[in-house]
């Protein structure tokens, strides 16, 4: 075996072992009660080589789960998106070649990006591609000069101008949410919330697309002032953050109005499926080999954190993967299908490794898409 095939046979073993100890470990310590903190002797521990290269940037992966059918935006993102991989091999021809791709995409399907696109929005998608336009021009500038500073801010800011005119291109809500759950908040499309804590301030958005319950219980207890002055109960170096443990007995949120825990169902949206699995993992679904539409692929993950035992017995307490993404590669973690993701830091990264146990969510608040709440 040559020491390149070496190499990658002990990086995925590392993998699975350090993501095994890390299970272990988010089992014990999700909640403060006894009855949560059961070992996980009876887990099987699947893990299946990825395929293809994981997608590890946060705003990439929010893009992908957007639910719409247009292949031309979706080669624009990918020619992009693939500057990156240009640049960590140094290819400036490439880098230059993914430009003009995009470039002449702009300049000879503009008609079939906006096809996908209601009427009553088509003038702001055209401001968008404008936009789009000049920042092309600019990145061409910088290949061209080799310069990588002004490259790859311009690469995020052309990026999150064709995430913008794939936001025009959601058509309702993509499906119907099982009657069961229905009486749980919902986040029918998508959220930004920002949370000011006692070492920064951290930014995520939620995908009410892929996880409307789960997304939707967070957006309530977030307007309802739930997660104010609350601390961080646990908080391990390139592993997990967690939060949400409310004061008293209790180990999650207690409707005023019924007087019982509101417990949420796990809910997982896999590719290629329309609505999500509720209340299985996809372990004990039969479904091993399957990849989620929100994997835990990119660091600052947000999921709901729940007692090995229950699937369904998660509440307000939830977690963010510190795991750098080479670590966790989709595929072979053991995280994806067990636990509910439903949102990605896309600000603040550099403050969740600052986080200890006891520091405090000043305040968390909706900053974006609250109108998208449906109680």
């Amino acid at each position: 075996m040559n020491f390149q095939a070496w190499y990658q046979s002990l990086s995925r073993f590392l993998a699975v072992v350090i993501c095994g100890v890390f299970l272990w470990g988010l089992g014990l310590g999700v909640m403060s009660n006894g009855a949560w903190a059961r070992g996980w002797e009876n887990l099987q521990l699947i893990a299946a080589l990825p395929q293809g290269n994981a997608v590890t940037d946060a705003k990439a992966i929010l893009r992908n789960a957007l639910p719409i059918d247009n292949p031309t935006v979706r080669e624009l993102q990918g020619n992009l998106e693939d500057i990156s991989n240009q640049l960590r091999a140094k290819r400036w021809s490439g880098v230059g070649g993914d430009i003009k791709k995009a470039k002449r995409l702009l300049e000879t399907k503009t008609d079939k990006l906006l096809a996908s696109i209601p009427t009553d929005s088509q003038p702001q998608a055209k401001d968008h591609l404008e936009q789009l336009n000049q920042t092309l021009d600019a990145l061409q500038t910088a290949a061209e000069a080799k310069d990588r500073q002004q490259l790859l801010p311009l690469k995020a800011q052309a990026l999150d101008q064709v995430g913008r005119l794939e936001d025009l291109m959601v058509k309702g809500f993509p499906f119907q949410i099982p009657a069961e759950y229905r009486n749980l908040p919902q986040l029918l499309g998508r959220a930004t919330v920002k949370l000011t804590t006692s070492k920064g301030d951290i930014t995520v958005v939620l995908d009410g697309y892929s996880a409307p319950v789960t997304a939707g219980n967070f957006v309530d207890l977030v307007k309802r002032g739930f997660y104010n002055q609350l601390p961080f109960t646990r908080a391990e170096e390139s592993y997990v953050l967690q939060a949400g443990d409310p004061p008293g007995p209790e180990d999650g949120f207690i409707d005023p109005k019924t007087k019982e825990y509101r417990a949420i169902p796990l809910e997982i949206l896999t590719d290629g499926d329309n609505t999500p699995l509720y209340g299985i993992t996809l372990e004990d679904a039969g479904r091993y080999l399957e990849h989620p539409v929100l994997p835990f692929s990119a660091y600052g993950t947000l999921a709901l954190a729940r007692p090995n035992e229950d699937a369904n017995g998660g509440s307000s307490q939830f977690f963010f993967l510190l795991f750098e993404p080479e670590l966790t590669p989709a595929g072979l973690n053991l995280l994806d299908g067990r636990y509910a993701v439903f949102g990605y830091t896309v600000d603040g990264q550099d403050v969740l490794g600052k986080l200890r146990p006891g520091d405090m969510i000043e305040k968390a608040e909706v900053i974006a898409g609250g109108e998208n709440l449906v109680l």
